[in-house]
C-alpha cells in the first residue's frame, strides 16, 4: 500500500487492507486497483462521471422528503459514526440526509461521479464494489442505495459490502427493482416498451436525450423486466453472516411507515403493466423496490 500523507485521505490508512493495491492522486482521490473492465462498469463509469448527466441524476433522484423520513427512519443518526456509502454516485444520500458523521467514505466506480460527492464531503474512493480495498468489521454503518442493480453480481457486492460492518452496526441497501414487480410480459411487456421515446420527447431526467438514455439504462444491469432483488438473496447472503435481516417491499410514496409494513401504491403507469402483465398491483410482490435493514449481531 502506498503512503497517504499530507492528504484528507490520510484517514483512510488504518482502514485499508494490507494488501490492497491502492494509490492516490493529486485531487485527493484514493483509486483502487480495478481487475476487471466489464460493460457495466465501463457504462456506470461514463455515464455518472458525465458533467451534465449527473448532475441531472443528482438534482433528480432520492431527494425527496420521502425518501428522507424513510432513510431516518431505518437507520437513525449517522452522526459521529463510520459510514461506507457503495455505489455513492454524487452524493445523493448525504445531500439528502445530512448529518455529521465521523468519517463519511463515497465507493463508486465513476471518477467523475466521486469528485461530485468529495466536493459536498465524502472521503473519496474509486473501488469496484465487488472487491472492496477495505479491512473486515470497521463500519459502523454501510449504505448501497440504488446499487445493486447498477453491479453484475449483486450476491457478491451485497457480501462484500457485509464485509465491511462492524458486530452491532447496520447495512442499509434501497431503491433496487423487486424482481416480481417488474416481471412484465405479453401485451405489458409491450406497452412498457413504448415509455422510452415519450420520456426522452419530455427530456425527463435521466433521458433528455438518447444518448443520455442508452448509457443510463446500460448502467442499470438488473433493472430490465424480469429480473431484480428478491428477500431471498438478502436472506441467503446475510443471515449465514450473522445479519438480523428485515425486507420491507416499497413504491417509493410512504416515507417511514415503510418500516411498519405499509408499501403504498405505486403510479398508474406501473399499474396498467403490472395489470397487463398478471400482476396483482395491490400486493406487496408488486411493490417496486425492496428496502432491506440488517443488524450485525456477531
Amino acid at each position: 500500500m502506498i503512503a497517504m500523507l499530507n492528504s484528507s485521505c490520510s484517514v483512510l490508512s488504518p482502514y485499508i487492507a494490507a494488501d490492497s493495491r491502492v494509490d492516490l492522486d493529486k485531487q485527493d482521490i484514493l483509486n483502487c486497483a480495478i481487475s476487471t473492465s466489464s460493460a457495466a462498469i465501463k457504462a456506470n463509469s461514463y455515464y455518472f462521471g458525465h458533467p451534465e448527466w449527473a448532475k441531472n441524476y443528482f438534482e433528480s433522484c432520492h431527494r425527496d422528503q420521502i425518501f428522507k423520513s424513510c432513510w431516518q427512519a431505518a437507520m437513525g443518526s449517522w452522526d459521529n459514526k463510520i459510514v461506507v456509502d457503495i455505489g455513492c454516485g454524487p452524493g445523493n444520500l448525504y445531500a439528502t440526509l445530512g448529518g455529521k458523521p465521523q468519517l463519511l467514505i463515497g465507493v463508486d466506480i465513476s471518477y467523475g461521479a466521486l469528485k461530485m460527492a468529495q466536493h459536498i464531503g465524502y472521503t473519496p474512493v474509486l473501488a469496484d464494489a465487488h472487491q472492496l480495498p477495505f479491512i473486515s468489521h470497521f463500519a459502523d454503518v454501510v449504505v448501497l442505495n440504488a446499487t445493486l442493480h447498477h453491479c453484475e453480481y449483486m450476491d457478491k457486492v451485497l457480501a462484500e459490502a457485509a464485509r465491511l460492518v462492524r458486530p452491532g452496526g447496520i447495512l442499509i441497501t434501497d431503491h433496487d427493482p423487486q424482481l416480481t414487480a417488474w416481471n412484465f410480459q405479453g401485451l405489458g411487456l409491450w406497452l412498457w416498451s413504448l415509455r422510452l421515446w415519450l420520456y426522452r420527447l419530455i427530456k425527463r431526467g435521466g433521458h433528455t436525450s438518447a444518448s443520455e438514455q442508452t448509457w443510463a439504462l446500460a448502467s442499470e444491469v438488473h433493472h430490465r423486466p424480469g429480473d431484480g432483488v428478491t428477500p431471498e438473496l438478502y436472506d441467503k447472503i446475510l443471515k449465514p453472516l450473522g445479519f438480523n435481516v428485515k425486507v420491507y417491499p416499497h413504491n417509493h410514496t410512504v416515507g417511514a411507515s415503510v418500516l411498519q409494513g405499509h408499501y403504498g401504491k405505486s403510479d398508474k403507469k406501473y399499474r396498467l403493466v403490472q395489470l397487463c402483465s398478471g400482476i396483482n398491483p395491490n400486493s406487496p410482490q408488486a411493490s417496486l423496490s425492496l428496502m432491506c435493514v440488517a443488524t450485525r449481531h456477531t
